[in-house]
């Protein structure tokens, strides 16, 4: 495991590559050119019932675009997650309820228990003040900018694409320079014309071949706390499709973040149920791919820590988010935040300390 102190304010950066125009998704062809499409990426939705699984209180951030490019984070709504241990829940979704079916068991094996927490990197102090994550998303698949993510100060949280090639080093490379790992795994975007790529996870599979895809992508490489999704604005508000992954999270001992690349989304509500560890994105940095336009993100998402106490950021390998990243990276500590990795948000909104959470008697 690796030890690190944060002597400062918390900040946890996410990168993934999208575009905003009203809202998209973006995919990469074989010469890693951004494609854009229409698509939904609204931030949260009062419409949604939480639903909860012994957890604790957990604040899900409500967001809205205010422009056709931009993201302001507007609200934190408090879920009352107190436990339920009814064998039956209805989770309310836009366009109605999905009765789940009578849950089975979930088995988990002794080495899978709190994979998450075993794997995320030891902080042995963190500062107090406003926590900041930053997540990296799509990374693996352009060597070049992966590297350049992976030598930003850590710790970041950095997000690999399964389809990748050279994970297992890439992988290595990130854990040794101290950061935390995520499985970015692909799932079935709104946009048809949009291919999100090799074993996607697509609303009109059978469950088996649901749970074949995702397990192909979790054993690419090991070594990760838990996976956020790869576009998915038509997969994450399938409630069946979300209550396969989410089982299997379970199984394996992982968290889920939610990109929040649609309004419908039902990852929160699927999750709680059962118990497995969450949050989701509350800002996307790099929407518009100029370090002017992600600099004003950044302002964004500073005022959004200071109002809230936390915030998690989404942004792409990119050579302007990288070089704006950079420059940020290394003052934050003095304008009072504090970096961390996508791990001590979500164990701080479950009533956990961030602080060593490979001790499992904590």
């Amino acid at each position: 495991m690796q030890l690190r102190t944060l002597k400062h304010a918390s900040i946890l950066i996410i990168t993934v590559p999208l575009i905003m125009i009203t809202s998209i998704e973006i995919c990469h062809n074989s010469d890693h050119t951004a494609v854009i499409a229409p698509n939904f990426a609204v931030a949260g939705s009062t419409s949604q019932k939480f639903l909860s699984h012994k957890s604790s209180t957990l604040k899900s951030t409500l967001s809205r675009i205010i422009t056709n490019t931009e993201y302001e984070n507007i609200e934190t709504s408090d879920l009352d997650l107190k436990g339920k241990n009814s064998q039956t829940k209805e989770i309310q979704v836009r366009d109605g309820s999905y009765k789940r079916e009578k849950d089975k068991p979930i088995l988990i094996r002794p080495e899978f228990n709190n994979t998450w927490r075993k794997n995320a990197v030891q902080l042995t102090e963190i500062a107090s003040g406003p926590r900041i994550a930053i997540v990296i998303d799509d990374a693996g698949l352009d060597l070049k900018r992966t590297a350049a993510a992976i030598n930003l100060i850590a710790p970041i949280t950095i997000s690999f694409l399964t389809y990748s090639k050279g994970l297992r080093e890439q992988v290595r490379l990130a854990r040794k320079a101290g950061h935390e790992i995520l499985v970015h795994v692909a799932m079935e975007p709104i946009s048809k014309l949009i291919d999100p790529g090799p074993n996607a996870l697509m609303t009109d599979n059978l469950k088996g071949a649901t749970l074949k895809k995702l397990r192909w992508g979790l054993e690419r490489f090991d070594g990760y706390v838990g996976i956020n999704n790869h576009m998915g604005s038509r997969f994450t508000a399938d409630p069946a499709g979300m209550e396969i992954v989410m089982k299997e999270l379970k199984r394996r001992g992982l968290l889920f973040l939610d990109s929040r690349t649609s309004e419908k989304t039902v990852s929160a509500s699927i999750a709680l149920a059962h118990d497995v560890p969450f949050t989701e994105r509350n800002i996307f940095l790099d929407n518009i791919n100029s370090i002017s336009a992600i600099n004003k993100q950044l302002h964004h998402l500073e005022k959004f820590a200071n109002k809230k106490g936390y915030a998690v950021a989404i942004a792409h390998p990119r050579d302007a988010t990288i070089e704006a990243l950079s420059q940020w990276l290394a003052v934050i500590a003095e304008r009072g935040f504090v970096q961390v990795p996508i791990s001590t948000i979500v164990a701080e909104q479950r009533g956990l300390s961030g602080k060593n959470l490979g001790d499992l008697k904590f």
